[in-house]
């Protein structure tokens, strides 16, 4: 199937809105569409969250795994990641481009969560030195394309790293570089990852004649000359960068773009962490007055 096409016409009407901050949907330039995020929703994993930005839909599912520690590199675990995009999401995604895209989006994800700036101490998933270690996978479904494709998955896969639960383990050293270690089964003495709030998030910043915006439409984004997508941790501070499409950004405006995208994402992260650590703390609350819980972690928000 084609490709979603736009009319000059359109093109136009979206530049000149963007230009006078007043978007079709209503929004400013730098505004998200509605948000829901839920947490725990796959009772098969160590982890999961979905999340609809807009009418964009993505569900994570995170698997905890015993690992083999690979030659040369040091004692630590890793994170593997994958995205599919399912074909029923969007036309784009029928046929072998949706392989080229998947390909695309799940090497831009690794290069998020297992760059150096990453905010994970590896180390802590080091079970056996030398021999092995928790390797966390994460599995992204695309369930609905409605722009903004790559930060919702970013969200999503943070938010199910933050559900997550990784089983305790008992080493014992047997003495001449030999080591036994067993694994708990109760899920109680199951752990979270540790600095899970050190992970990054994406804001990626679309340009649109003069200006430039967050969180586009799919019309939006077919009228953006040149994106940005910028990595940013709780702190505000740039965890890594990737330039999109064949236009240019001239470098006073690389400047203000990247410290606008570390302005909105110090802020998403501060909000996004207090809902899921309140809805956390609310659902622990539940389970020990045996209260029932329907379903883990939701909540909605306009960011």
């Amino acid at each position: 199937m084609p490709a979603p096409v736009i009319s000059p016409a359109e093109r136009d009407y979206i530049t000149q809105g963007v230009e006078y901050d007043c978007r079709a949907d209503g929004r400013g330039r730098l505004e998200y569409r509605h948000l829901v995020l839920e947490t725990g929703i796959l009772s098969q994993t160590s982890g999961s969250a979905r999340c609809r930005l807009g009418d964009s839909d993505v569900l994570v599912g995170v698997k905890v795994e015993i690992g083999e520690i690979e030659q040369g590199q040091p004692d630590q675990g890793r994170i593997v990641c994958n995205v599919e995009c399912s074909p029923s999401a969007s036309q784009q995604f029928e046929g072998r481009g949706a392989d080229d895209l998947n390909t695309a989006l799940t090497l831009s994800l690794d290069r998020l969560f297992n760059g150096p700036q990453n905010g994970l101490d590896l180390s802590k998933l080091c079970i056996v030195p030398g021999q092995q270690c928790w390797v966390i996978y994460v599995d992204a479904m695309v369930m609905d394309c409605a722009g903004n494709l790559f930060d919702c998955i970013v969200m999503t896969v943070r938010a199910a790293l933050f559900d997550t639960r990784i089983p305790r383990t008992e080493l014992q050293d047997l003495g001449d570089g030999e080591y036994e270690f067993e694994v708990m089964d109760d899920v109680e003495d199951a752990v979270p990852i540790a600095d899970w709030d050190r992970l990054p998030i994406s804001v990626t910043l679309y340009k649109i004649g003069e200006r430039y915006i967050i969180d586009p439409t799919i019309l939006e984004e077919l009228s953006s000359e040149v994106t940005l997508t910028v990595g940013i941790n709780k702190d505000g501070a740039t965890c890594g960068m990737q330039k999109g499409a064949g236009g240019s950004i001239n470098p006073s405006l690389l400047t203000e773009m990247v410290q606008t995208a570390s302005t909105i994402g110090k802020s998403l992260i501060s909000q996004l962490d207090k809902k899921l650590i309140a809805d956390d703390e609310a659902v622990q609350t539940k389970k020990m007055h045996g209260e029932p819980v329907q379903k883990l972690g939701f909540f909605a928000a306009v960011i």
